[in-house]
């Protein structure tokens, strides 16, 4: 299970978790977050892509960092 709150993408900006949920055809797991700026759209990522690292001026960073509720 993913924490939920607020979430800082490795970009800047910010989201907050609202919750999992499964692929209706493939089961797979995915986080379903919500945009904290312009139209507050609501995204689905993998899970698995969504708590990955990513390489960042060869430094290893997470790709959705955990900031509070």
């Amino acid at each position: 299970m993913i924490r939920l709150g607020k979430y800082r993408h490795y970009k800047g900006k910010e989201y907050v978790v609202i919750g999992e949920a499964k692929h209706s055809e493939t089961l797979e797991e995915v986080i379903v977050y919500k945009a904290l700026y312009g139209a507050e759209d609501i995204w689905v990522r993998p899970k698995n892509m969504f708590k990955d690292t990513v390489i960042i001026d060869g430094k290893e960073i997470l790709r959705f960092e955990y900031i509070g509720e």
